[in-house]
Formats: C-alpha cells, structure tokens, sequence
C-alpha cells in the first residue's frame, strides 16, 4: 500500500505542480517541506543525526535550524524534478553556474569518456541535463523502485531530460553497460555517496566509517576513463556545479584495493562539498556503519 500512496504522489507532482506559476508552486513546496519537518518523522530524525556528523558542535537549536533548510532544499530538489522536463533549455543552462569545468570538457575532448561521482548534493538531475546539452550525452544508474510504474516514471523522466539510464538491478542492469558507455566517449554520472547494493567500499567519512559504492573507481580502473568527483549546491536560483580535479589511480595494489583506495579519496571531497553546503544535502537515510541495525548488531555478537 505504501508503493502505491508513493506512485499515486509522483503521479499528481509530475501533473500538478508542472503547471502551477512558479511563485505558487514554491511557496507551497516550502510549506510542504515545513510540515515534514516540523512532523519529525524517521527521515527528518535521520537527516539531523547525518548533519550532526558533519557539524558536530552545533546546538539542538542549530540542529534543528539547519535540518528545515535540509528539508526546503531536498523538496526543492523535487519541485524542480516535477518542472524540469519542461524547462526550455536555454534557460537550463543559464540556470547553471560551473567551477573547473575543464575536468569535465577535457577527457570529452580527448575522446576517452568520463566518470562523475557525485553526493545527493542539489539538483544533480539538473547537473546531468545541462551536461547533456553543454557536452555530451550522458549515462546514469537508476534504482528500481517499486511498484513499477514509479520506476516508469523515473526512467522516462531521466530519458526525457536526455540521459540513458540503466538500472541498478533486473533486467538491462549490470557493470558491461557502463564501461561500454565510458569507452563511447559518453559522461558516465554516478551518485557515490551511499551504498545501494551491499557491497561497497569501506571509507572514513567525518572521522568515523561509512560505506560507499565501489561502482565509479571500479568503472574508470575497468574502462580507462578518469574519475572526476563534482559537488553541487544552490546558490539562490543558480545551481553551482564544481568539478574536481580527476582521483588519481594508484599503480600498485590489487583491483580491490585500488578501488578501495579511490573511492577514500572520493569521500575526502565529498566531505569538502558537504560541510561547505550541508543544507543541500539530501541524506534522508543511513549511511554511517553504526546507523545500520545488523552491522551494530554484528559488532555487538561476541566471535
């Protein structure tokens, strides 16, 4: 029942807040988004034990300033989700203003594709619509969601903004995909700070362990293509999309460990991005080992 009360809510955003007048659809996503909060549901309790990792000293008070900002920028990322499709495209792109773009137009220009590992940072669906009219076509991951008919839309909606999407899991999923993508001088974009699949990486994250995917170190080592990080934040209606240097490959090392050691270096500027603009991130679930109930569970059984 709840997939379904899910489905039915994307249905009437996607139909409905299209087509309100701006000023109208975002007073009321603000005050959407207040109402969550002041709900202080498992999310918003979530949410506030994260940015309590990345601004330890602040108050109850301060914590709780900081994580209604938390909840107007993540329900803004859904109003402009609901809206972008539709967006004329000069204005997409006007929208958007860039820092070191040379890390993502370089490896386009040299023909050799690239990788972009990203936090839920923003609008990264934004982030990917530009990239696709600014410089290349652009393959992502979608997670299938259930029922699907809400995976439907999400896989429509990202085709529509012009990007190819592969899902995590069931049919057309899988690691081939990607590399083939990479190595088609295509922009390969990956969120990269939470673990979908189980079997991530093991990192330090805010001075304490966390697990993030492998799949964007395993998927430059596999196809040749540098790993470039990006950030993003709002900067009033802009979108600021940084780009950052490309995360250097060890040469010694298994593939595991290598992996390994890219995707730390991955969160070193995932952190960077995070504690500089922590309002815009929408990290809504648990990411840190000790917030999982069968890890905690694991470490407490005596071996």
């Amino acid at each position: 029942m709840r997939d379904e009360v899910a489905d039915v809510a994307y249905r009437l955003g996607w139909g409905g807040a299209r087509y309100l007048p701006a000023p109208l659809a975002a007073a009321a996503t603000t005050v959407a988004a207040d109402q969550a909060w002041l709900a202080h549901g498992a999310g918003v309790r979530q949410l506030e034990a994260n940015l309590a990792r990345v601004r330890p000293g602040l108050s109850r008070g301060e914590l709780r300033t900081l994580s209604r900002a938390g909840m107007r920028s993540t329900f803004r990322y859904y109003l402009e989700a609901f809206r972008l499709p539709d967006m004329d495209h000069a204005a997409l792109v006007a929208a958007v203003r860039v820092v070191d773009e040379q890390y993502l137009a370089d490896p386009i220009a040299a023909g050799t594709g690239v990788v972009v590992a990203l936090p839920h940072l923003a609008n990264w669906d934004h982030a990917g619509a530009w990239a696709c009219l600014v410089h290349a076509p652009v393959t992502t991951v979608v997670e299938r969601l259930h029922p699907e008919s809400l995976y439907r839309r999400f896989l429509d909606y990202r085709t529509r903004l012009g990007m190819d999407a592969v899902p995590l899991s069931g049919p057309g999923s899988g690691f081939r995909p990607l590399v083939d993508a990479a190595r088609a001088n295509r922009i390969v974009a990956l969120l990269a700070d939470r673990d979908l699949t189980g079997h991530g990486v093991d990192v330090t994250f805010f001075g304490e362990p966390a697990r993030m995917p492998a799949g964007p170190a395993a998927l430059a080592l596999a196809s040749g293509a540098p790993l470039v990080p990006a950030t993003l934040s709002y900067d009033g209606p802009a979108l600021v999309v940084a780009f950052h240097p490309p995360v250097a490959a060890p040469v010694d090392g298994t593939r595991a460990e290598r992996t390994a050691a890219m995707t730390q270096s991955l969160a070193q500027v995932f952190q960077a991005g995070i504690g500089a603009h922590p309002a815009d991130w929408h990290m809504l679930q648990p990411l840190w080992l000790a917030d999982h109930p069968a890890v905690v569970a694991t470490q407490a059984t005596p071996s």
